[in-house]
């Protein structure tokens, strides 16, 4: 179950809410620290808490960032490899079906494609030997028409 993506990313989401909970408390607690401080030591002191902070926010921000980007790279190396084995089974499905369609109709007798190819062709040389025989016949009436 440890390989479950969804564990993975509920145990990633977890730990990002964690940090970031963990990460506001500290902040909150630097500022009480530094507020406190401040009024001791005066404003000396503040500025270098608040350069301190800052490191530590960009530090926490950082950290966040990369685990989110981590999580983000898996969850997308996880759905185009679902899709990839996904449409290849979508492509061997299909070829089966055809291959089996075609099979029952050649079974059943259904002429394929080229075979009403071939009967179109001979149709076609059928009906132009029709229209020369027409035009033979024609032309050998007229030369022996009985009005002469």
């Amino acid at each position: 179950m440890a390989d479950d993506p969804k564990s993975d990313r509920n145990e990633t989401a977890q730990d990002l809410h964690r940090m970031a909970r963990e990460s506001a408390q500290q902040v909150w607690l630097a500022g009480m620290g530094a507020f406190a401080k401040a009024q001791q030591e005066g404003s000396k002191v503040f500025d270098s808490l608040v350069r301190e902070g800052l490191d530590m926010q960009r530090k926490t921000q950082a950290a966040a960032q990369d685990h989110l980007s981590q999580a983000s790279a898996r969850v997308s190396g996880l759905a185009s490899g679902i899709g990839q084995r996904a449409s290849g089974q979508w492509d061997k499905l299909e070829g089966i079906f055809e291959e089996r369609v075609s099979k029952a109709l050649r079974r059943l007798g259904v002429p394929t494609a080229s075979d009403v190819q071939v009967l179109h062709d001979r149709i076609d040389a059928l009906a132009r030997e029709l229209e020369q025989a027409k035009a033979q016949a024609q032309a050998q009436a007229s030369r022996t028409s009985p009005l002469d």
